[in-house]
């Protein structure tokens, strides 16, 4: 019986041998098989002659694929990745496989729900359905052509559907997609916008290098037309029957790319992000691979489609820190989407208003090729930055009387006013007016937020939440009182002020649920509200043309923060910020409240722009040897006992010990305890990456092997991004 070695979805560092009588079974086929007292679905990787346990082989239960759902090319990027990271290979397999592969279930394509309506007549909507306006508009597309339940559940709750269905005005049918290829002839007759010379030139250059590898860094300052070179190089790739991969950083930006995507070409757009259900991802997985796809859009794990004829992969907003996994596989998806660009050997293009400093020096020394847009497209001006000194001005809710005037100014004029503050919640602690005492999850040591709409105190680190206390459980004082702002507390404060204008709030609470976030920003754009206050989702990439002015409560934080990254996110954040005003022919204005007025960072990126400051941190970058001038690896630990983590790293640091390592710590996280967890860490810094990785890799089942490890749950984090 021949032996195969099988990859299994374990935090083992190894492959497992198991018999099977079948002679030919691919790497890369997928088989159920025993381990203990359970079934574990892992994936082939090879055969061999000869195995160590060769008396107690068991055979393999179900061949689950007669051919591989991971072909060759993929299976090298996994096994890339499984070295790169130090990652177990089965572990690495699983992450990039759709849940319902890792399920068992089949890889063939199944019968596709449609809705489409029952009996129709042209333009007529039936009167039986009243005053029910969503229903109405569902049954006005349903008229034009049926259309798959995915796709339409993007943009109706279920209760829409479920109207129609009960009605007998629409049904739901299973249709088998007969398409051997996808559909590559795009409508040309659109009327498109002519580029400025930057974008024709940018344009040109992507032309020119579509049958081969070169990575892109777009730099474009924001407003300046990226999207649309996007578009326009995407028309050559599509004419040469090829695919495109785009990926974006937030699940928000999602739906309002993939129309613009779809009005352009009218074309079928497949969308992958964390808000599909299981079997929605799979479709999209399946119908890349068979090529019935010609424009897939989505998030970060979306790097792992398979696509059968590549053409070009897009990282918009590439300098965004939600393209790095921060749990399991501590992947990056934009490096990831240099090796595979590099592997298909096709175009690469990284587009940002902010890039990060590792992309730009890559541009800089010519490992990627620089494409600059200074210019807004149309005849937009870019925002005029400023910054107000708040030391020693009373402030209502974090904002200063003269930039409620500004606020009020603005909106009698009618456009509409964006208010950024980084914290969820009404406020970010309760305390004790008598004693001093703060509500402090006991979990998390970090104080609880309140949420005074829902009347309760929440923990944002683990979840942890209560009813908002009436008294000090401290001293029994009944004056408890709030401190800092939170986007709850400044949107009720603005809406007494300005209650004639409409506030709608934007985090991660208020948008909560399908297509919520994309029908408030249809809201928004439709004027329906004027004031918008929200946090980091307000910052990622959204068009408001009616915005001309931009607020930033306080981000001084960043000034000072233990983490060498901190003023690179902060410059970005507010470039960002900065961006969404005077988009359209309005002109707008950017204020960021500070209480460092001088501050270098701040007086160099008001005064001289992104660009000048991100060259400048590289020099400070280099003096001080920290990447991209030297490369990181972060050993991290959670454990009950502190002690635990400290013993741990302290005998991984004995065993690294290298002349070109720096080894730092181990020392507690910046947050050192969560969820009831003691966290430390241990950095590894080289200016060699090849020493780095061959150091850790020669190591790693030692690390493993370690008596104390059973003790702490350990993680190896290349490349980290944060230190928190």
């Amino acid at each position: 019986m021949p032996i195969y070695q099988v990859a299994l979805p374990l935090p083992k560092r190894q492959l497992f041998d198991y018999l099977h009588e079948q002679q030919n079974l691919h790497p890369g086929c997928r088989v159920r098989v025993p381990f203990g007292p359970r079934e574990l679905i892992g994936v082939v990787m090879s055969t061999t002659q000869n195995s160590p346990f060769m008396s107690k082989l068991k055979p393999i239960s179900q061949v689950i694929d007669e051919q591989p759902i991971i072909d060759s090319t993929m299976l090298s990027l996994c096994n890339w990745l499984a070295g790169y990271y130090h990652h177990p290979i089965g572990e690495v397999l699983h992450t990039v496989m759709p849940v319902a592969l890792r399920k068992g279930e089949s890889d063939k394509p199944k019968p596709i729900e449609t809705l489409r309506l029952t009996q129709t007549e042209p333009d007529v909507i039936p009167e039986v359905l009243g005053r029910a306006k969503k229903q109405r508009e569902l049954y006005a597309e349903l008229l034009n052509h049926a259309q798959t339940l995915s796709v339409v559940k993007q943009k109706y709750t279920d209760g829409v559907i479920k109207g129609l269905l009960e009605k007998n005005l629409a049904t739901i049918e299973l249709v088998e997609d007969t398409r051997i290829d996808a559909d590559f002839q795009f409508n040309s007759n659109v009327i498109k916008p002519k580029p400025n010379v930057e974008q024709a030139l940018a344009i040109t250059a992507i032309s020119q290098a579509l049958n081969k590898y070169t990575c892109f860094l777009l730099e474009g300052i924001t407003g300046s037309g990226k999207t649309e070179v996007y578009l326009q190089s995407i028309e050559e790739v599509l004419r040469n029957r090829k695919q495109v991969l785009i990926l974006v950083p937030e699940i928000g930006l999602t739906p309002q790319t993939v129309k613009r995507f779809e009005n352009r070409f009218g074309l079928e757009v497949g969308i992958l992000h964390s808000n599909l259900t299981d079997n929605e991802r799979l479709l999209v997985w399946q119908k890349s691979r068979a090529g019935k796809l010609s424009i897939i859009i989505g998030t970060r794990s979306s790097i792992f489609t398979p696509m059968v004829r590549p053409g070009m992969i897009i990282v918009d907003e590439e300098h965004d820190a939600s393209y790095k996994q921060q749990d399991g596989l501590k992947y990056s998806a934009r490096d990831l989407a240099v090796i595979r660009a590099k592997e298909h050997n096709i175009p690469l293009l990284l587009g940002s208003a902010t890039p990060s400093l590792e992309s730009l020096n890559n541009a800089l020394t010519h490992k990627y090729q620089l494409l600059q847009l200074n210019q807004r497209a149309g005849n937009a001006v870019q925002a005029k930055q400023s910054v107000l000194d708040i030391t020693n001005q009373p402030l209502q809710a974090g904002l200063a009387a003269g930039m409620l005037t500004r606020i009020e100014q603005h909106l009698k004029a009618g456009n509409q006013v964006m208010l950024f503050v980084n914290r969820r919640g009404f406020a970010p602690a309760l305390l004790c007016h008598q004693c001093g005492h703060v509500e402090e999850c006991k979990r998390c040591n970090k104080p609880f937020t309140v949420h005074k709409s829902l009347q309760k105190i929440q923990c944002h680190h683990c979840g942890a939440a209560r009813a908002l206390p009436k008294q000090c459980k401290e001293c029994g004082h009944h004056e408890l009182i709030t401190q800092g702002v939170g986007t709850e507390q400044l949107s009720m404060f603005l809406q007494s002020q300005f209650p004639q204008y409409s506030a709608v709030r934007i985090d991660s609470d208020s948008v909560r649920g399908k297509a919520k976030l994309d029908n408030l920003l249809t809201e928004i754009n439709a004027g329906a509200h004027q004031i918008l206050i929200g946090t980091q989702i307000l910052s990622k990439g959204h068009h408001f043309p009616n915005v001309t002015l931009v607020v930033i409560l306080d981000a001084d934080g960043a000034l000072f923060s233990a983490d060498f990254r901190a003023s690179e996110h902060l410059a970005q954040l507010i470039t960002q910020l900065s961006g969404r005003a005077g988009r359209a022919q309005k002109l707008g204005e950017m204020w960021l409240q500070t209480h460092q007025p001088g501050h270098p960072l701040l007086q160099d990126l008001i005064n001289n722009g992104y660009g000048h400051f991100a060259r400048f941190a590289l020099s400070e970058r280099k003096l001080a040897s920290l990447p991209p001038f030297s490369f990181h690896a972060l050993f991290r630990t959670e454990s009950l006992q502190a002690q635990d983590g400290f013993e741990f790293l302290s005998h991984v640091s004995q065993m690294l010990q290298h002349p070109q390592i720096r080894i730092v710590g181990p020392i507690p996280a910046i947050m050192e305890k969560r969820q009831g967890k003691y966290r430390m860490q241990l950095l590894l810094q080289s200016h060699s990456r090849a020493i780095l990785n061959q150091v850790i890799g020669h190591f790693s089942t030692d690390i493993e092997a370690l008596p104390i490890a059973r003790k702490v749950r350990w993680s190896i984090d290349i490349d980290p991004q944060d230190f928190i």
